[in-house]
C-alpha cells in the first residue's frame, strides 16, 4: 500500500535529521577541542532542544495540568537528569531517538488508518435525483425512500436501490473485498457506496441515507475503536500505575544507595543518578501502549479491506478464541432464493416438460412458480396459454396449445387420476401431468450458496470443533443440506425462541460460540451468542445491528478468515507484550546494578518501540 508522509510528519523528519546533522558536530568538535563543561553543555542543549522542544513542552504543560506520569515526563527528567550528570551526548541523542520512535509510531497509525480511511471513501457527495421530469444535483441525505435517481459511469450510488432501467456493471470492492465488477439489471438490487462502471442505470431508492448500508458502515467503522479488548484495557491500567512506581523506584535507586554507603563524593552520586536515568529512560511504556491497541486497529483495518467489518478490538479478542460456529440456513448457508435442483420426465423429453411447466406458472407470483420460469429462461409466448385455474393448496390447472395440463403438488395429480410417484430427492416437488398421463416432476431447492462447502471446510481445517445449524425448515430438506456440507449437526422446524434455546445449550457446553444468520429472526439469537456474525449484503438492519461482526459479501467463506485475522492479530499483540516486558526486565535490572548504559536503554526504550509497531502493522496483511 502506497502511503506519503503528512505535513506533521515531514517537518518532524527534517527536524529529526537537522538534530542529528547537530550532534554529530557538536560530538566532532568536543572530541577535536578541549572546550570547558559549559561549552560543551552549551553545545548538546542545541541537537537535544530542536529534537525534544515540543516534548519538553507537553511534559511541562501537563505538569500544570496534574497528569504527571506519562512517557514524556519520563524523557524530559531522564535527559535532564543526564545532562545533571555531566553526560551531555546520551542525553541528547536519547531525545533524538525517542522522535525516531514517535514518527515510526505515527507512520505506522497514518498506515493503519489509510487501510479503514479507504473504506471511508464510499461516502458519496452527491445525487441525482429526478423530480418534476428534471434532473437535480442534491446531497444524499435529502433524497426520501421510494425516489428515482440516475447513477451514471464512474460515479459512487449514493443510496440502496432497485435498478429500474438501464443495465451496468459496479464495482462492489469498497464494500465487500471482491475485486470483480457485479452485472446488474433491472429489478436487482444495489447498494449505496459501490461505483457504477459501465451504464447509465436508473435506481428507485429504497432507504434514506441514514439508514442506508454505507451509512451503516461508516458508522460501524467509527466506532470500532470505542470498543477496547481486555489486553487493551490492562495495559491502560497496567501503564497508570507502573509509571509512577517505576519514578518512584527511580528515585530511590538516584538517593539510597549513596547514602547507604555514606559516600560523599560527586562521583558516587553521579553513578547513580546515570542508573536512575537509565532506569527511567527503559521504564518508558510507550512500546506496550502504542503498539497493542496499533495491532488491533491494523487487524480491524485489514479486515475491512477483505469486507469483513468488526464493531471493535474486544470482538476481535472473542472471535479468535471461536470454537463453535452455529448457522441460520436461509440466506446464510443458502441463498434465500428457489432453484430448479433437477428434471426428472417420465414420456416427454427434460426440455418439453420444462416448458409446459413454464407456461402453467408464467401467471403465478409465488416464489416457486418464479423459479420455473427463471430455469426456462426463454421467452414464452402466452398466446399459447387458453386458460389458466389456480387451485388454491395444490397447483395450476391450464389450457396450452389446446390441451389441460396440471402442475403441482401430490394432491393436485391425485385430483386429475395422474399415476404419479414420489422423487428420491429432497426439496418441493413439482409434478406435471395432462389429462391423460403422468409427465414427470420437478425437483426444486433453496439453492445452497456456492462457497458454503467450502466454508465448513475450512473452519474444519482451522480447527473449529462444532458447526451446528439451527433452522426452521423441515427436517428433511435441513438433514440434505447439513449432509452436503458436512455440518456436525442440525437441528431442524424451530421457532426463532427455539433457536435461542439451542444457542444456550450449546453455550453450556463451553467455549466460545458464533452464531451466523442474516434474518429480523436471527436478531435475538445474534445478541445471545458469544458472539453474532451476520450477512451485510442482504441481511436484514436488525441483524447488522445486533452482530458484533458483518459480512459484507454474504460469503461463508469469510468466517473462516475472520477468525484467521483475528487470531493472527491476537498473536501479535502476546509477541509484542511479551516481548516488551522481558527486554525491559532484563534491562531495568542491568541498568540497576550498573552494567547497562544509556545506549542500551535507548534500544530498551525506541528499539523496542520501533521493533514493536513494525509487529503491530504485520496485522493489516490479511493475505
Amino acid at each position: 500500500m502506497k502511503f506519503k508522509l503528512t505535513r506533521k510528519q515531514k517537518k518532524m523528519l527534517y527536524r529529526i535529521i537537522s538534530a542529528g546533522i547537530l550532534l554529530a558536530i557538536a560530538a566532532a568538535v568536543t572530541h577535536l577541542t578541549d572546550l570547558p563543561w559549559w561549552a560543551d553543555l552549551l553545545i548538546y542543549v542545541v541537537p537535544y532542544v530542536v529534537s525534544g522542544y515540543d516534548v519538553l513542552k507537553t511534559a511541562a504543560i501537563n505538569l500544570l495540568h496534574g497528569q504527571v506520569f506519562d512517557e514524556k515526563f519520563l524523557m524530559m527528567v531522564a535527559t535532564v537528569g543526564a545532562f545533571g550528570a555531566g553526560e551531555y551526548p546520551e542525553a541528547s541523542a536519547v531525545m533524538l531517538f525517542y522522535q525516531i520512535g514517535e514518527l515510526f509510531q505515527s507512520i505506522a497509525v497514518g498506515r493503519s488508518r489509510k487501510s479503514i480511511s479507504n473504506l471511508m471513501d464510499i461516502r458519496p457527495d452527491s445525487a441525482t435525483v429526478i423530480r418534476d421530469g428534471e434532473e437535480i444535483t442534491v446531497s444524499p441525505d435529502e433524497v426520501e425512500v421510494g425516489e428515482l435517481i440516475v447513477v451514471r459511469p464512474g460515479e459512487k450510488i449514493p443510496l440502496d436501490g432497485i435498478v429500474e432501467e438501464g443495465t451496468s456493471s459496479v464495482n462492489t470492492a469498497a464494500l465487500t473485498g471482491e475485486s470483480a465488477p457485479v452485472d446488474v439489471d433491472y429489478s436487482d438490487n444495489v447498494i449505496s457506496g459501490t461505483v457504477n462502471l459501465t451504464g447509465v442505470i436508473k435506481v428507485r431508492t429504497t432507504s434514506t441515507f441514514g439508514e442506508s448500508t454505507v451509512s451503516k458502515i461508516l458508522e460501524l467503522v467509527e466506532n470500532s475503536s470505542e470498543k477496547k479488548a481486555k489486553v487493551e484495557n490492562f495495559i491502560t491500567k497496567f501503564a497508570r500505575y507502573y509509571t509512577p512506581c517505576v519514578v518512584i523506584a527511580a528515585l530511590l535507586l538516584a538517593i539510597v544507595p549513596p547514602l547507604v554507603l555514606g559516600a560523599g563524593s560527586w562521583e558516587v552520586w553521579k553513578t547513580w543518578l546515570m542508573r536512575a536515568c537509565v532506569f527511567l529512560v527503559v521504564s518508558c511504556p510507550c512500546a506496550l501502549v502504542v503498539s497493542v491497541p496499533l495491532s488491533f486497529f491494523g487487524g480491524i483495518g485489514g479486515a475491512a479491506k477483505e469486507g469483513i467489518l468488526i464493531k471493535g478490538a474486544n470482538y476481535m479478542e472473542t472471535l479468535a478464541a471461536i470454537d463453535t460456529v452455529v448457522f441460520d440456513k436461509t440466506g446464510t448457508l443458502t441463498k434465500g432464493v428457489f432453484a430448479v435442483e433437477d428434471i426428472h420426465p417420465s414420456v416427454v423429453s427434460k426440455e418439453d416438460l420444462l416448458d409446459i411447466a413454464a407456461a402453467c406458472e408464467s401467471f403465478s407470483s409465488h416464489p416457486v412458480a418464479q423459479s420455473i420460469v427463471r430455469a426456462h429462461g426463454e421467452h414464452i409466448d402466452k398466446d399459447r396459454i387458453e386458460q389458466v385455474q389456480e387451485i388454491a393448496g395444490k397447483g395450476i390447472e391450464a389450457v396450452i396449445d389446446g390441451k389441460k395440463y396440471y402442475c403441482g403438488n401430490g394432491g393436485l395429480m391425485e385430483m386429475c387420476g395422474a399415476d404419479y410417484h414420489d422423487c428420491h430427492l429432497t426439496g418441493t416437488i413439482i409434478h406435471i401431468a395432462n389429462e391423460s398421463e403422468y409427465l414427470g416432476h420437478i425437483v426444486i431447492n433453496d439453492e445452497i450458496k456456492e462457497d458454503s462447502a467450502a466454508a465448513m471446510s475450512q473452519l474444519k481445517k482451522i480447527g473449529v470443533k462444532r458447526l451446528v445449524m439451527l433452522t426452521g425448515d423441515k427436517e428433511k430438506v435441513a438433514k440434505n443440506v447439513a449432509e452436503k456440507l458436512g455440518l456436525t449437526e442440525y437441528h431442524a422446524e424451530l421457532l426463532p425462541a427455539n433457536k435461542v434455546e439451542w444457542v444456550e445449550k450449546l453455550l453450556t457446553d463451553g467455549g466460545k460460540l458464533a452464531f451466523t444468520g442474516d434474518g429480523i429472526n436471527d436478531a435475538p439469537v445474534l445478541m445471545r451468542a458469544d458472539l453474532g456474525i451476520a450477512m451485510g449484503a442482504m441481511g436484514s438492519d436488525a441483524a447488522i445491528e445486533s452482530a458484533d461482526v458483518v459480512l459484507m459479501d454474504d460469503k461463508p467463506t469469510g468466517i473462516a478468515k475472520a477468525i484467521m485475522i483475528a487470531r493472527k492479530t491476537m498473536r501479535i499483540v502476546k509477541e509484542n507484550v511479551f516481548f516488551a516486558l522481558f527486554v525491559k526486565a532484563v534491562i531495568l535490572v542491568l541498568g540497576a546494578v550498573g552494567i547497562a548504559n544509556m545506549w542500551l536503554a535507548v534500544f530498551g526504550d525506541v528499539g523496542v518501540l520501533i521493533l514493536a509497531i513494525l509487529n503491530a502493522v504485520r496485522a493489516m496483511k490479511t493475505k
